[in-house]
């Protein structure tokens, strides 16, 4: 936890950008009957039924300190789209950027090894390169900053019927580039002297093991 609290108290640093990545599952709601159109006074209405139209995964890069951040949706969140969102971050977000700080959770997924069963050795060589990855403790996703990213966009974004693949892209790209264009920055204020003073008897029980 330290290791990434120290992480993000560090200067911002263009050369060397810190890139938060998380992962969230959506589902597709089709209107069964078309929504009643707006009125004065009167607010959009909708039917209750819908009907499912599956689920798409959302990659989330965002880098907090910049006010960056990039929405991949896909079909399913394997080793292999981790692998193309890794070369992704590498080769279109960041081409000229020596190395990044990737903030990511400690998933089966989220490994070298899926990078090479996905492109081969040379080429996962290649991306890992210019990739740091720091992972977030065991049951301490909270401290992933893309997690709160996903939760805005989830609210400005996602609380409504999205009936497919391609409106869920297209709405999420507006929203991207919406945030982007106001360098919407995430300031992080938990520090390693608050982990220690709320955590302080986890850290009594470290000592004395």
């Amino acid at each position: 936890m330290e290791a990434i609290l120290t992480l993000y108290a560090q200067p911002y640093d263009p050369q060397r950008p810190m890139v938060c990545f998380d992962e969230k599952m959506t589902q597709l709601l089709r209107h069964v009957r078309e929504p009643l159109p707006l009125k004065p006074q009167v607010g959009r209405r909708e039917d209750y039924e819908y009907k499912r139209e599956g689920t798409r995964n959302l990659f989330m890069l965002v880098e907090p300190k910049a006010g960056r951040r990039a929405v991949l949706v896909t079909r399913q969140r394997s080793k292999r789209d981790f692998a193309q969102a890794m070369r992704y971050l590498v080769d279109v977000l960041y081409p000229h950027v020596f190395i990044m700080d990737v903030v990511l959770d400690n998933l089966n997924t989220h490994t070298y090894h899926a990078l090479v069963e996905t492109f081969g050795k040379t080429e996962a060589d290649r991306i890992a390169d210019r990739l740091c990855f720091h992972s977030t403790p065991p049951h301490g996703s909270w401290l992933n900053m893309a997690e709160i990213e996903l939760s805005i966009l989830s609210r400005q974004c996602l609380k409504r019927r999205l009936p497919d693949e391609w409106t869920l892209a297209l709405e999420t790209l507006t929203w991207e580039n919406a945030r982007n264009q106001s360098q919407a920055k995430i300031h992080w204020r938990f520090s390693v002297d608050d982990a220690r003073r709320v955590f302080r008897d986890h850290y009594s029980s470290f000592s004395s093991c």
